[in-house]
């Protein structure tokens, strides 16, 4: 037969790190955040280069949104 005695912190009733919980979470958030004014800022950028048909404009737009996205959401 099967042992289903509690041999584990968390059947022990282990306390719960909610610092590490809310780092993680806070890390998250951010990641998420950032990553899509990323996506968002590369897709306009490539699709005003494909458009106005300059890369080096494009770049210049990219990194204007990033900076002003990062700004806004800080």
């Amino acid at each position: 037969m099967a042992d289903h005695s509690a041999n584990g912190p968390v059947e022990l009733g282990a306390k719960m790190d909610y610092a590490e919980h809310d780092r993680t979470y806070a890390g998250f958030l951010a990641l998420a955040k950032y990553g899509s004014l990323f996506c968002a800022a590369l897709l306009l950028a490539m699709a005003f280069g494909f458009f106005a048909g300059g890369f080096f404009s494009a770049t210049i737009l990219f990194v204007l949104i990033l900076a002003v996205g990062a700004f806004l959401l800080r």
